[in-house]
């Protein structure tokens, strides 16, 4: 087989004697242990600064010390999934004939649970492309009330996940969202005034006015998405599943005295995950909304 210290033929004269593709050589070599402190630093610092391209992080590791080359910082970065945070694919774009609300939460206080949800997008790249995450946080909670994944920026699927969250959850007072066209669609409008919500909307490049949903987004990639690397979009979706669930039931939030999102709701005793036991609401008028737990969007 390949012998990288053998001296009298390089690795590519082995490969080609072997018929051997160099590419799939170095996909089947197992990472070094200096490979893996090295990634995990790159984590680290990207994790302080998600704008870092390669080279920024290069330059940080050469200051601390370490003795390594651009290529090697931008292929463990390609296989730990990290991008430097820039404008890509857009989940953000405005209808032409889009209604845009004010933005209702500056100086608003949040005193109890559904009084406001944030929702947003966010894609994430599998080996195959993009797909397109929509959620629904309660702010005073940070519990996810409801998500849809799909493999388009379709308003079908943050519909449907707002039709679940209302469904297990009932109407929250406001919900506050980007100016996207999923949200300035005529069918999101009439079904938040349909429920009696007001709508809310950040301004237009106002990054921390949906905060606890971007927060989210760090806390999914993180401590999920990232340590999981899932592949498929079938793998994609368990790991969704349980991350969510973990992250409503288990997680303890230390801007919530270290209890976890269901605790605040009151709901860890009284019910199941996903499922909410409630005969004085009417039924669904839409069959999907009735299922015990979360469903897909493809």
């Amino acid at each position: 087989m390949i012998d990288k210290k053998y001296k009298n033929l390089s690795v590519r004269s082995q490969c080609r004697l072997l018929d051997l593709n160099r590419s799939t050589l170095y996909a089947l070599l197992k990472p070094l242990a200096e490979d893996t402190e090295l990634a995990n630093r790159i984590g680290e610092i990207y994790e302080a600064t998600p704008q870092y391209s390669y080279r920024r992080i290069h330059a940080q590791l050469v200051r601390e010390g370490k003795t390594i080359n651009r290529k090697k910082v931008y292929r463990l970065m390609k296989e730990l999934g990290l991008q430097a945070i820039y404008p890509k694919p857009k989940t953000t774009l405005r209808g032409k004939q889009a209604i845009v609300h004010p933005y209702l939460l500056s100086g608003f206080k949040i005193e109890r649970p559904h009084q406001v949800w944030q929702v947003d997008i966010t894609y994430l790249r599998l080996p195959g492309g993009f797909v397109y995450l929509t959620c629904l946080i309660d702010v005073y909670s940070r519990a996810v009330v409801g998500w849809r994944l799909s493999n388009s920026l379709c308003k079908e699927a943050t519909l449907e996940a707002l039709e679940d969250a209302l469904w297990r959850y009932g109407s929250p007072d406001i919900i506050n969202s980007d100016q996207g066209v999923q949200f300035t669609s005529e069918e999101w409008q009439k079904l938040c005034r349909d429920k009696g919500i007001e709508s809310s909307m950040s301004h237009k490049g106002g990054s921390t006015d949906n905060a606890y949903a971007e927060r989210f987004w760090r806390t999914l990639k993180f401590e999920g998405f990232y340590l999981d690397f899932p592949e498929t979009m079938a793998e994609l979706k368990r790991m969704l599943f349980t991350f969510i669930k973990w992250y409503n039931e288990e997680r303890l939030h230390s801007s919530l005295k270290y209890k976890t999102p269901l605790e605040v709701l009151k709901m860890a005793e009284t019910q199941t995950y996903g499922y909410v036991d409630n005969l004085l609401r009417k039924f669904p008028t839409s069959p999907q909304v009735q299922q015990p737990q979360f469903n897909i969007v493809f």
